[in-house]
Protein backbone atom coordinates (compact mmCIF):
# COMPACT_ATOMS: atom_id res chain seq x y z
CA UNK A 1 0.00 0.00 0.00
CA UNK A 2 3.10 2.42 0.68
CA UNK A 3 4.02 1.65 -2.85
CA UNK A 4 0.63 2.87 -4.37
CA UNK A 5 0.83 6.04 -2.05
CA UNK A 6 3.87 6.89 -3.21
CA UNK A 7 3.48 6.19 -7.09
CA UNK A 8 0.12 8.58 -6.05
CA UNK A 9 1.70 11.63 -4.14
CA UNK A 10 4.75 11.58 -7.49
CA UNK A 11 2.22 11.50 -9.73
CA UNK A 12 0.40 14.84 -8.26
CA UNK A 13 4.13 16.37 -7.76
CA UNK A 14 4.68 15.43 -11.52
CA UNK A 15 1.32 17.09 -12.67
CA UNK A 16 1.47 20.30 -10.51
CA UNK A 17 5.33 20.77 -10.51
CA UNK A 18 7.12 19.43 -13.64
CA UNK A 19 4.29 19.34 -16.53
CA UNK A 20 4.25 22.41 -19.00
CA UNK A 21 0.34 22.78 -19.57
CA UNK A 22 -0.52 24.90 -23.01
CA UNK A 23 -2.01 27.93 -22.82
CA UNK A 24 -5.61 28.74 -23.40
CA UNK A 25 -4.90 30.38 -26.69
CA UNK A 26 -2.73 27.38 -28.17
CA UNK A 27 -5.22 24.67 -26.54
CA UNK A 28 -8.52 26.45 -28.22
CA UNK A 29 -6.48 26.95 -31.63
CA UNK A 30 -5.18 22.98 -31.11
CA UNK A 31 -9.13 21.90 -30.34
CA UNK A 32 -10.08 23.74 -33.12
CA UNK A 33 -7.74 21.81 -35.56
CA UNK A 34 -8.69 18.73 -34.31
CA UNK A 35 -12.41 19.88 -35.51
CA UNK A 36 -11.68 20.80 -38.98
CA UNK A 37 -9.48 18.07 -39.38
CA UNK A 38 -12.60 15.54 -38.20
CA UNK A 39 -14.56 17.16 -40.51
CA UNK A 40 -12.48 17.07 -43.38
CA UNK A 41 -11.97 13.07 -43.20
CA UNK A 42 -15.94 12.79 -42.28
CA UNK A 43 -16.97 14.46 -45.19
CA UNK A 44 -14.04 12.55 -47.62
CA UNK A 45 -15.37 9.06 -45.89
CA UNK A 46 -18.91 10.05 -46.39
CA UNK A 47 -17.90 10.70 -50.24
CA UNK A 48 -16.44 7.08 -50.23
CA UNK A 49 -19.30 5.50 -48.64
CA UNK A 50 -21.47 7.01 -51.21
CA UNK A 51 -19.33 6.12 -54.33
CA UNK A 52 -18.99 2.49 -53.36
CA UNK A 53 -22.56 2.75 -52.40
CA UNK A 54 -23.44 3.27 -56.13
CA UNK A 55 -21.29 1.35 -57.02
CA UNK A 56 -22.43 -1.60 -55.71
CA UNK A 57 -25.80 -0.78 -56.64
CA UNK A 58 -25.25 -0.78 -60.12
CA UNK A 59 -23.31 -4.02 -60.16
CA UNK A 60 -26.23 -5.76 -58.60
CA UNK A 61 -28.85 -4.43 -60.72
CA UNK A 62 -26.74 -5.63 -64.16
Amino acid sequence: MKKFINYCKESFIELTKKTTWPTWEKLQSSAILVLVATVILAALLWVVDFAFQHLMTAIYTL
